[in-house]
């Protein structure tokens, strides 16, 4: 499939409304990030094409933990299919995603999503601990136990034991920052996210209180990335909810 005009004309065309609607420092940003990119990839291809997302997401996909965006590299490529959709369809919200995705098929978005699965590249350590020792106890308790008395699955259920994920869709939930895991649990709780039916992650953050959302997202943000972050082959059993894709990124 031959996507190189419309992606040379589509690249140019962002650049150029981000200009208009006065926002050049983030165009500043994304010509800085493609100059200084090493080695420099060949023009059109896909790695040439996304370059625009380093400016948020860091250099190959990999943000680091000090960052409010997600990391993209390694993540199952289902899991990045889906969010993209999700951004585009509007059950995601977030103004400058949805509109890079506006104009997109499935198609474009499989092949982006599956050049981002490709790459490996190492997880920075994470940072100190952001919360009080009894914070942390629970959300490790959460995290790794659930609470069977309010039918709450623990995380490691379907995000694996060293919590990396699983394909063919499942993400990890380690690299990534205490603010970014707080907005997305708390955008699950409020209803803010959605994801396609049945959305399990919805149903699993109503469950949380604020301070439960707090505890896990902070005890998460605090614990090293296993195995180079690589996602399980597939689950040992059976999910314990049924779930369109398992949406928390």
């Amino acid at each position: 499939m031959d996507f190189s005009n419309r992606s040379r004309s589509k690249a140019g065309v962002w650049c150029s409304r981000l200009v208009c609607e006065g926002r050049p420092a983030l165009v500043l940003a994304l010509l800085l990030s493609s100059a200084h990119a090493q080695p420099q990839p060949p023009v059109d291809s896909m790695a040439w094409r996304v370059q625009a997302c380093s400016a948020c997401h860091g250099d190959q996909g990999r943000a680091t933990p000090e960052g409010y965006f997600p990391r993209l590299a390694g993540k199952p490529a289902d899991y990045l299919f889906r969010q993209m959709l999700n951004f585009r369809d509007g059950r995601r919200s977030h103004t400058q995603m949805r509109y890079l995705m506006a104009h997109l098929t499935d198609d474009y978005l499989r092949e982006m999503a599956e050049h981002f699965a490709r790459r490996e590249v190492p997880y920075p350590p994470p940072l100190r601990p952001q919360a009080a020792a009894q914070v942390l106890a629970q959300g490790e308790a959460l995290v790794r136990q659930g609470d069977a008395a309010r039918a709450l699955p623990a995380c490691v259920a379907c995000h694996g034991a060293a919590m990396t994920g699983a394909l063919p869709a499942v993400p990890g939930l380690l690299g990534l920052s205490r603010d970014y895991l707080n907005s997305q649990l708390g955008a699950w709780r409020t209803g803010a996210r959605h994801a396609q039916a049945p959305d399990c992650m919805a149903a699993i953050a109503r469950k949380l209180s604020v301070p439960e959302v707090a505890a896990v997202s902070a005890w998460l943000a605090a614990q090293p990335v296993a195995q180079g972050g690589r996602p399980l082959a597939q689950l040992p059993g059976p999910a314990p909810m049924a779930c369109a894709g398992m949406e928390l990124r």
